[in-house]
Parts: structure tokens; C-alpha cells; sequence
């Protein structure tokens, strides 16, 4: 039996659970995974399991579900026990996909079903949203400002204005699917008088999208959560069933949680069940791009049948940067000038580790915490980060740095500047992960080949690709590149491949071909053979035999596997596309112009001590769960972080909508008003646009906490004018600055 863990005296309280409901408020840096993961481990081990009964740990996103999967199968060897019983780690998706496999014909749905990922969802909308602007030009055209000249209206009505509103319907789409609204109601709805033309537009889109799901025999992710709900509802054996199944479960990151999603866990719970949520509701920051919503969490852990505890502790940054941290949290609280997000962040505060404690928080370094109250435009912020960067490094040249900010546009321009200034650069977290990209790249070189096998070129690439593995050895690799010269310099590769009365491959060897080279080059030709024989297969079949004659490690091949199964659902999602149309997809995914969703990613896990000495430029919605000894905050202006005053820009008030409208809040209001109205309800509040700009800003607010809680020894935060030059310093950038004496 291994030690016990050494804990915190509130992981010690979290130990004693036993059962029931427990609510978890966790502040950043506090280890809520790695106690979750403890508890896990300690309710297998003491809990009187049947052998058909799991432990189900549920979290958000994929890479945190292999950290759950690694921790928990660690913690069980050190106890003597065999990893992989016992518990079931899985996203809030990857478990709606289980639950919908049990029974998928309750949805009509087939046991093959596919799931389209965010890329194919988008190519069936293109598609309906031009029809849209077709049949309903003159209705959408006239939301335009007419202060727009015609030229600049022409060019809106081309590019902008069909991004516009394919965003909107996909969001709205998105809302109703979250809000169990069926087509038919929808229709029965809008055929009512004075009804939102737009919302008909919509529902359209909607109809067009589902029956193009619907020939594919697949649904989107936001199927697969309805879905996985009404299993549940349908069919009260398979609810019994899943509950028997998994007694225990355990929800990480839950303010990241829909409500839709949050009914699956109360479902598979029931009544007197065992769930245990945690998570930090300052740092809910994906309502924009999801129906999350943090009050659901705030509101769990306040009920009365739920035993409440705190993970206040946190031994990741410096004191001076908790206590900077935690004045945001009270400022918000108490302070900021606009009453109605006043609640966007709350207590628990941080609190700094106790002596002894096996994490002790980084000693505060002298003008560790830096508030630029400097106006700088966006060119001049470049000039002043590429300075700061290369003085940090210099000085610390084995530290973790990072470069936060909010718009991938401008993460792309903080990249391009510091590669100029010959920087030390990263932008992986902005990219598809490398091993992916590597695999993909790897696949297309070799179809690319085996698609024009006359191609000498191509074949020398397949080549290299085939023996990949000897570029890490540099006798191996000047082995390589010379025999793949030679392959190149081919007139006729049948003269290779498939020799009839002059075999190029016997002759080299007669003109004393080094052996080694004659080895690799027999090798390679009989693999190329078995290709070429396997070409009568599915391409996604084609790949997976190919595979087979690489040399590749368990990670690699499981990538090539998951890319098998993205051609096959492209193939089927797409019935008249051709080899080409599969490669383009392949290219886009290898040179980061696209991904392909997964349930499970091992490789999409990031660590910033592999990055030691470099300058990571990131999003801030990328740097959460992440942690770095140095981070600038970058461009905290009122545009990126506003406030909900007026005279603030808005991304989503299109500034060539008339009177900067905001469509989607307005669509989102009326879908609501006719959902409560329908239901026997009225509608307490009329639609104000500041409200949808309060949401904005609460969310804004704790993207800015979670960029300053990154920071472990150092901070720096600093803002500019924008691209129209004319931002302001947002108000926690302002708050802040007063608080610290060393800034510009």
C-alpha cells in the first residue's frame, strides 16, 4: 500500500466524503484535479465496487480527461492494483456519445451514426446560409446602415454579411438545441403574426442543416447532448442501468456546464445518488462560444442538501500577485461602476500556502508586478513587448514566458513581430497539435505518391516518409537524403517499382550502390507494392494498411487511426467527393489551417516547462489550467475587456449593421420570450441591449482574472489604442494601476 498523499486541511475534508452531493469552489492553482483525481482513487479503494461498477469522473475537455486517466491509473499502481478498473474518465461529450450507444435507436439513430466535427458543420451551413441571402436578399440587405457607399456595401454583402449570419445561426441553432425547441414547435411558433423575419431565416438554416445531418446518418455535438438526455428520459431500464453502473460521479470544471448538460449528470445522479462538482466560476469564460452558464454551479453549491467546501489554497504564484488577484475579485464585488456585473466575480479568495506546505508559493522578486500605464498603439505595444521579452529572457533564459492576449489576429501579429526580432517564438497552443499535424502531413506525402505513381518527386518524399524514423541519427539521415536523391533523379519509376527488362534498382547495385542503401530501397519497394495492391480499398481503409508498414510509436499510430475515421466520416458526409477532396482536408489539417475533433487526445496536452527559454504566445481562453513564471498581459484595452459603458466597441454590434444593432442578442430575446410565452409564462424583462453587453463584460472580467492568475513569479500588463486607434485603458486595467507603484 503506498503513503498517503500529504494534504491540505481542506483536501483533508474533501477526503472524508462518502457520499451524497458535494459542491467544490476551487481558485486557480488550488490542485482541484489532482484532488479529484485522490478522491477518485480512495472511493475505488474503499468503496465495495461490483465488478461491473465504475467510478465516472466527467470533465470538459479532452486533454484534462487523460490527465484524470494518467493520475488516477498512477495512483492505483502505486496501491498494487491493475490501471483501467474500476473508473471511466470522460468529456460531458465523449459520455453523451456512450449513453447514445447503448440505445441509439430510442433518437433514430443507426449503432454507426457519425459525428460531424465543427469543419464539416460549417461547410453544410456555407452552403445554407448563401440560399438564405439568395431567397431572402432584399429583407437581409436592408439590415445594413445605408451610411455604407455602394461600393463598400457590395463588398460587405459578399464577404462580411454571409459570416455574419452564419455565425448567428449556428448560435441560435445552437440555443435551441440546448433549449430542447423542436422544429415543429419552431414552425408553429413563427406562424404566428409579428414574429422575427429573421428567426423564419433561421429556422430555415436549421431545417436544411438537420436534413443534411439526417442523409449523412449523423449528428453534430450539439445532438449528441439532446440526444444522451432523451435516451435517459425514454427509457427508464437504461436509466436504471447507467445509474447502477456508475454510483459515483465526479464533474470537473463544472462552471463550464449547460444546463442541458447538467440535467444528463442530475439524471444519471437520481434521487439520494453521489456527485461531487467542482469548479471556479471565476473562470467561466466560454459563454461566448457555448451555452455554459456558471450561475448553475453557484447555484448547486448554495443548496442546502449540498455539503459545500472550499479549495482556497494555492501555492502557484507569488503572494503580491494573489493579493492583486484578489483585490480584482473584491473591486468587482464592491467597486466597479457598472452595478449589473458587479457579480461577475466572487469569493473564495485566494489564499497563499502555510509554511510547510510541500508547494510553497514563488518568492516575490523585486518589480515583479509591472502595470504599463503607458497609451501605446498596437504597433508601438509590439515594439514594447518584443523588448520586455528579450530582457526577461535574458536575464532568465530558463524560464517559463508567456504572451497573452485576446484576438488570435493579434496573437498571430505578436508572433510575426518577435520571429522578425529573432525571438524565441511558440504559437502551438494556437495550432493543431504538432504530432497530429505531423501524422497528417506524413499520410499526405505518401497518398500523394501512391495517387501519381509516375510522379519521381513524390515518390522520393514517400520515401523519406517511410524511413522518418533515421532523420533523428545523423549518419542514417545523410543516408536517407543521398538514396532519396537518387529516386528523385528517376526518368521512369517503373524502372524502380515495377521493373520489366531494365531493373534501375540492379543496376545501381552493380555500380556498387552502397548495401545499405540497396536494403532501403528493396524494403521500400515492396511496401510501395503492397499500397498500389491496396488501392481497390476506402481510402480511410487505405491509410490504416499503410500504417501497418510504418514504424510508429503508440501515440502516432493511435492519431492514424483517429484520421482513418475522420476520412471515413468526411467520405460518408460527403458522398461525391473524390481522393483530392480527402487530401485538401489532410493538407488543411498538416499546415494548422484545420482540426478534426477526437473524444480523447492524448496529444493535445501542453506543458510549459517543454518550453523553457521560449516566448508562447497564446489566447487568453487558451492559457486557462496553464501557468508560467512570466506573463504579459497584452492589450487591455475597453475593446477587449470592456466594461459595459457607453461609447464601447462590441464585437457582436457589427459596425455595418444599422444602429449597430446587435441581431444575435435581439434573436436570442425573442427565441426566449416565445419559449416562456409558449410555456404559460411572461417574459419579466423587455430587450435591452446592455444587457447583452453585461454579459459580454462579466465574461470579459474573469477572461482578465484568469490572464492574471497565470503568472507565477511575474507579471506584466499593458494596453493600446486598437486598430482604430481610438481604445481606452479598461477599467481593471485602470483599478489595477492605481494599485501598483512601479508601473510607467
Amino acid at each position: 500500500m503506498s503513503a498517503e498523499p500529504r494534504l491540505r486541511a481542506s483536501q483533508q475534508e474533501i477526503m472524508t466524503y462518502r457520499g451524497g452531493l458535494m459542491g467544490i469552489s476551487a481558485v486557480p492553482g488550488s490542485g482541484k484535479t489532482w484532488t479529484l483525481s485522490q478522491l477518485a482513487v480512495k472511493l475505488i479503494l474503499s468503496t465495495d465496487l461490483e465488478p461491473d461498477q465504475e467510478i465516472l469522473v466527467v470533465t470538459f475537455s479532452n486533454s484534462a480527461a487523460d490527465n484524470f486517466s494518467t493520475r488516477i491509473g498512477e495512483q492505483l499502481r502505486a496501491n498494487g492494483l491493475i490501471e483501467g478498473f474500476g473508473y471511466r474518465v470522460r468529456t460531458l461529450h465523449g459520455l453523451a456519445n456512450d449513453i447514445i450507444h447503448e440505445r441509439p435507436e430510442l433518437v433514430g439513430l443507426s449503432n454507426d451514426f457519425g459525428i460531424i466535427d465543427e469543419a464539416e458543420s460549417n461547410e453544410i451551413m456555407k452552403d445554407l446560409v448563401a440560399q438564405a441571402m439568395e431567397n431572402h436578399f432584399d429583407f437581409l440587405t436592408s439590415l445594413i446602415s445605408e451610411d455604407i457607399n455602394e461600393k463598400k456595401r457590395e463588398s460587405i454583402i459578399k464577404t462580411d454579411f454571409p459570416d455574419f449570419l452564419l455565425n448567428l445561426a449556428r448560435n441560435w441553432i445552437k440555443t435551441v438545441k440546448d433549449k430542447q425547441i423542436g422544429i415543429n414547435q419552431l414552425e408553429e411558433w413563427l406562424a404566428e403574426p409579428d414574429t422575427n423575419p429573421l428567426m423564419s431565416i433561421c429556422l430555415g438554416i436549421y431545417r436544411g442543416y438537420q436534413a443534411a445531418l439526417n442523409y449523412r446518418g449523423s449528428i453534430d455535438f450539439d445532438d449528441l447532448i439532446r440526444y444522451a438526455l432523451e435516451c435517459l428520459r425514454l427509457d427508464p431500464d437504461l436509466h436504471k442501468q447507467l445509474h447502477y453502473r456508475w454510483p459515483y460521479i465526479l464533474e470537473d470544471e463544472s462552471q463550464d456546464s449547460s444546463k442541458l448538460q447538467q440535467e444528463i449528470l442530475t439524471t444519471l445522479v437520481g434521487e439520494n445518488g453521489n456527485w461531487v462538482r467542482v469548479g471556479d466560476p471565476n473562470q467561466a469564460i466560454y459563454e461566448s462560444f457555448t451555452t455554459a452558464d456558471p450561475n448553475l454551479l453557484k447555484t448547486f453549491v448554495s443548496r442546502e442538501d449540498v455539503r459545500s467546501v472550499d479549495l482556497p489554497v494555492s501555492g502557484r504564484s507569488a503572494e503580491n500577485i494573489i493579493d492583486l488577484a484578489n483585490a480584482l475579485i473584491d473591486w468587482v464585488q464592491t467597486s466597479h461602476p457598472n452595478f449589473g456585473i458587479r457579480d461577475a466575480l466572487s469569493p473564495p479568495f485566494i489564499q497563499p500556502t502555510p509554511p510547510g506546505d510541500p508547494q510553497q508559493n514563488p518568492d516575490e522578486m523585486p518589480n515583479n508586478i509591472n502595470i504599463v500605464n503607458r497609451t501605446m498603439t498596437s504597433d508601438q505595444e509590439l515594439i514594447f513587448l518584443g523588448k520586455e521579452v528579450r530582457a526577461w529572457l535574458k536575464k532568465y533564459s530558463d524560464s517559463t514566458v508567456a504572451i497573452l492576449t485576446f484576438l488570435n489576429k493579434r496573437a498571430s501579429e505578436i508572433v510575426n513581430y518577435l520571429k522578425a526580432e529573432k525571438i524565441d517564438v511558440s504559437d502551438v497552443l494556437m495550432k493543431v497539435p504538432e504530432p497530429t499535424r505531423l501524422s497528417a502531413g506524413a499520410i499526405v506525402l505518401i497518398l500523394k505518391s501512391l495517387l501519381d505513381p509516375l510522379n519521381s518527386g513524390h515518390l522520393a518524399r514517400c520515401f523519406e516518409v517511410f524511413y522518418r524514423h533515421y532523420q533523428d541519427n545523423p549518419d542514417l539521415n545523410r543516408l536517407l537524403k543521398s538514396t532519396s536523391k537518387l529516386i528523385r533523379e528517376l526518368e521512369n519509376t517503373e524502372d524502380f517499382l515495377y521493373p520489366d527488362q531494365t531493373d534501375w534498382l540492379e543496376e545501381m547495385l552493380a555500380e556498387e550502390l552502397n548495401p545499405s542503401s540497396g536494403e532501403m530501397l528493396k524494403d521500400f519497394r515492396a511496401a510501395v507494392k503492397r499500397w498500389h495492391a491496396a488501392m481497390i480499398l476506402p481510402i480511410d481503409q487505405l491509410v490504416l494498411v499503410v500504417s501497418q508498414d510504418l514504424i510508429l510509436e503508440d501515440a502516432e499510430l493511435a492519431i492514424i487511426h483517429k484520421l482513418s475515421g475522420f476520412i471515413k466520416s468526411l467520405l460518408e458526409n460527403n458522398p461525391h467527393w473524390s481522393e483530392l477532396d480527402v487530401m485538401e482536408e489532410l493538407i488543411g489539417i498538416s499546415k494548422n489551417n484545420r482540426g478534426f475533433a477526437t473524444f480523447s487526445q492524448k496529444e493535445d496536452g501542453f506543458d510549459p516547462e517543454n518550453y523553457r527559454g521560449k516566448v508562447v504566445v497564446a489566447t487568453a481562453h487558451k492559457s486557462k489550467g496553464l501557468e508560467w513564471d512570466k506573463v504579459f498581459l497584452s492589450s487591455a484595452n475597453n475593446y477587449d475587456y470592456p466594461g459595459g459603458a457607453e461609447g464601447e466597441g462590441y464585437a457582436s454590434e457589427k459596425w455595418f449593421v444599422a444602429d449597430r444593432r446587435n441581431l444575435e442578442a435581439e434573436l436570442l430575446y425573442d427565441l426566449e420570450a416565445m419559449r416562456i410565452e409558449h410555456s404559460g409564462g411572461i417574459m419579466l424583462r423587455s430587450y435591452d441591449k446592455q444587457n447583452a453587453r453585461d454579459d459580454v463584460a462579466r465574461e470579459r472580467l474573469r477572461l482578465f482574472y484568469v490572464g492574471v492568475t497565470r503568472a507565477k513569479k511575474s507579471l506584466t500588463i499593458s494596453w493600446n489604442t486598437g486598430s482604430s486607434n481610438n481604445q481606452r485603458a479598461s477599467l481593471p486595467f485602470q483599478y489595477l494601476s492605481g494599485l501598483v507603484d512601479n508601473h510607467d
